[in-house]
């Protein structure tokens, strides 16, 4: 395997200040791979190599002076294609805005560069964000690294793709829908959502100022370090803000897994989960309680999960809601007439949420606000709480219709894509913070992950846990048709594969 190209962000920003690769040659060494495997991948669809390669020979040189730009020094990195990055376009996958060049570096993206990170390309998204899958009109479909015939997740789906092969040391996305969490699942690397408000999205927005409701920018990366590392970097306000108040995140309660308090949930009747997957992350609680945590199945806290879950959709869609052209709103609020108020079938609440007045909209924060208070008072006792982050591993490509429109298969039954998004609620609908690690793979070999929900602002709990986890439970591992320099014979992949499947039997047994 190539082991450099694979290896954490914390790894290769310490290979490159021990001076045992230099940040041009390591930047060379992903241009390579992108080219050999981005062609039948297709996740990193803008580069900037012309300025890649003058910021990582300048980092080179400062190196040679013991002049260290930061923690991120000289590590070639990819951004979600709706950042701004300078010079590049910034289309979120509509061909209305295929000529939209960033004038400047989102905040965020300013403060990886300051860091020392190399950034030298843009992943790809789904039209406006708004899909598990990966395809739009301008930039054309991303395959999952472990099997092309299936979605590697989105919205930030071609950046969880590029990091599971090898293409790029790290990664920032986005998430308000678990657009970070479900493509670090189906693709098998990490990913963090911080607690809302905590990472300025301010070069986020497609031309918008405003932050939205809920919608975070946050890390996905190979490793638990790597997400701490990225979120200390464009953690915190913009300048305005800044004036006023600064983040000072509390540290893990606990130096290791011994004595933390974890409660799972590993299935709910509101969003069924695959039984097999379902029972992987029970399985945890073996793992935890021999490493000396208490663990308990049962514990909740006290809400009301189909409430959660109408309450989540209702404000997701009317955080959403500003992009609508005028014809779209009238469109929803026909739908929301003939739905009806009593309906709680998706379609209806998306659109009340599309047309949601404004004082319904304060009704529905009041909800919430008893949500987050429920929430806090389970996190005084828990530590952490273990959940799914979808219904399944990662699913077959499916463009057909409106997504609200498709259906996957749990445990044999046809079950609404939408349905899923009651496992990105519960963090989000809260404002908690959320970390997706991996933790084994299903018996067909795909990827599976465990979304560890933390208290009000204890991200660094999460975060802290998804990297205890590399050696209890299990790292990062590659896909094995990436592991060498070159795409294998369609054969010999095949072959590998099989050979990673029974390996991972072993395991499990």
């Amino acid at each position: 395997m190539n082991e450099i190209a694979f290896a954490s962000a914390t790894k290769l920003a310490a290979m490159i200040r021990q001076k045992k690769i230099g940040a041009l040659e390591l930047l060379e060494l992903y241009l390579k791979r992108i080219e050999a495997f981005n062609p039948g991948l297709n996740a990193i669809v803008a580069l900037d190599v012309e300025r890649a390669r003058k910021d990582a020979a300048l980092l080179d040189r400062r190196l040679a002076r013991g002049d260290i730009a930061g923690p991120l020094h000289g590590v070639p990195m990819t951004v979600k294609e709706s950042f701004d990055v300078e010079g590049l376009p910034t289309t979120w996958g509509d061909p209305a805005n295929k000529d939209n060049i960033a004038k400047e570096d989102a905040l965020a993206v300013a403060r990886l560069r300051a860091a020392g990170a190399v950034v030298f390309g843009k992943t790809n998204v789904p039209l406006l964000l708004a899909d598990w899958q990966s395809y739009n009109a301008v930039y054309g479909q991303t395959n999952n690294p472990w099997d092309h015939a299936r979605s590697p997740g989105g919205s930030s789906g071609g950046s969880a793709a590029a990091l599971a092969a090898g293409l790029t040391g790290l990664e920032l996305g986005s998430d308000i829908g678990a657009s970070i969490r479900n493509p670090a699942h189906y693709c098998g690397v990490y990913g963090h959502k911080p607690s809302w408000g905590v990472c300025s999205p301010r070069g986020h927005g497609l031309g918008t100022l405003g932050e939205t409701d809920m919608s975070v920018i946050g890390p996905l990366a190979r490793g638990g370090a790597d997400l701490m590392t990225a979120l200390d970097v464009i953690a915190g306000p913009d300048e305005i803000d800044a004036v006023g108040w600064k983040v000072a995140l509390p540290k893990p309660r606990l130096p290791g897994i011994k004595g933390l308090k974890v409660a799972i949930m590993a299935n709910c009747p509101v969003a069924p989960v695959d039984e097999e997957y379902a029972k992987k992350i029970e399985a945890l609680a073996r793992t935890f309680k021999k490493e000396g945590a208490k663990v308990d199945l049962a514990a909740r806290p006290e809400v009301d999960w189909a409430e959660l879950w109408r309450t989540y959709i209702l404000l997701l869609r009317a955080a959403t809601s500003m992009r609508l052209t005028d014809e779209q709103a009238a469109f929803w609020a026909e739908e929301a007439r003939k739905h009806g108020e009593a309906s709680d079938d998706y379609v209806a609440l998306m659109a009340r949420g599309n047309t949601l007045p404004h004082r319904l909209w304060l009704r529905l924060n009041e909800t919430r606000l008893k949500i987050r208070r429920a929430f806090a008072a389970f996190f005084r006792e828990w530590d952490v709480l273990l959940c799914p982050v979808a219904a399944t591993p990662a699913v077959p490509h499916d463009q057909e219709g409106q997504r609200h429109e498709r259906t996957i298969l749990v445990n044999g039954q046809p079950q609404p894509v939408t349905t899923q998004l009651f496992w990105a609620g519960i963090a989000t609908l809260a404002y908690l913070p959320a970390t997706v690690a991996p933790i084994g793979a299903m018996k067909g070999g795909l990827p599976i992950g465990v979304q560890i929900v933390a208290g009000p602002y204890q991200d660094r709990q999460a975060i802290h846990l998804a990297t205890l986890m590399e050696k209890a439970v299990r790292g990062f591992r590659a896909p094995p048709a990436y592991e060498g320099d070159a795409p294998p014979a369609a054969a010999e992949a095949k072959e590998e594969a099989k050979e990673e499947v029974k390996e991972e039997a072993k395991e499990a047994a």
